[in-house]
């Protein structure tokens, strides 16, 4: 498997969510760990351990996270109290780690892309960090069970510039079924919708970035992806396994509920 550069987007104001928290979508916990540590577990369990993050709303608390974060997920001794700098006097470090993070050793760059700026700009603002000839770009709060390396092939094999993965969301309302004259056969709780959306995980072959970098603020779902398409070089990899994505607070407490009962989407090991 290609340790394939990831870039994830997590700029945004998370105006859905907003209402309900203060704190950064990305960050709002499932299971004890922000979503944005699922998505990149996802990534790291197929090999894919270079992550680069596009910082804008919020920038402040996914730092802050990221930066205290060996000292909040893993057991620790502190030296407190001793004169001067370097070791005490007892001959340890100031600060010993003890355990492991439980994943492996990941690679995370954060880069503040601008307030308000579009998504392909955001990207085409980090391509300095992207090293290899391609690179994935996944959303912040979107978690799947999709099979990377089979996504890597399927998008080696078209042989495209880009790939996306489709997936089919449930309509959240139960559906009526009746005649024409109005007479109720049954009911169908929640039916899948016969049609594909953008689920994120999308692999990008780097030529891409010229046409992210071609504006002052380039839309990625209006402007890139359309343009690949009427080019002809766009395809879609159909994921029909679990996807979700965690965009309001109903979301997250039905994302928690699958966490402790039985998540598709933890595909790493404890």
């Amino acid at each position: 498997m290609e340790n394939i550069p990831v870039v994830i987007v997590c700029g945004g104001q998370g105006t859905r969510m907003r209402g309900s928290t203060a704190t950064k979508k990305e960050l709002v916990e499932i299971g004890g760990r922000p979503i944005l540590w699922h998505v990149m577990r996802i990534f790291s369990a197929h090999g894919m351990t270079r992550f680069v993050l596009t910082l804008g709303y919020g920038a402040d608390q996914i730092r802050r996270y990221f930066i205290e974060y060996e000292a909040m997920s893993r057991d620790l001794t502190l030296q407190v109290g001793n004169p001067g700098n370097g070791r005490s006097s007892t001959g340890y470090p100031p600060l010993q780690y003890h355990n492991t993070a439980g994943h492996p050793p990941w690679q995370v760059t954060l880069a503040d892309t601008g307030l308000h700026t579009e998504k392909a700009s955001r990207i085409a603002q980090v391509a300095r960090y992207l090293e290899g000839d391609r690179f994935f770009v996944a959303y912040g709060d979107d978690v799947s069970d999709v099979d990377l390396g089979k996504l890597i092939q399927f998008h080696k094999e078209h042989g495209k510039l880009a790939t996306i993965t489709a997936a089919q969301v449930n309509l959240q309302y139960g559906v009526v079924e009746a005649d024409e004259v109005g007479l109720v056969s049954g009911f169908v709780e929640r039916p899948r919708l016969p049609y594909w959306i953008n689920g994120g995980f999308m692999l990008f072959e780097r030529s891409v970035l010229d046409m992210m970098a071609a504006g002052q603020d380039v839309n990625l779902e209006t402007e890139v992806l359309p343009q690949l398409a009427d080019q002809n070089q766009l395809m879609i990899y159909r994921h029909t396994g679990f996807w979700q994505s965690m965009n309001t607070m109903k979301d997250t407490l039905t994302l928690e509920k699958i966490w402790q009962d039985n998540p598709p989407w933890k595909v790493w090991a404890d």
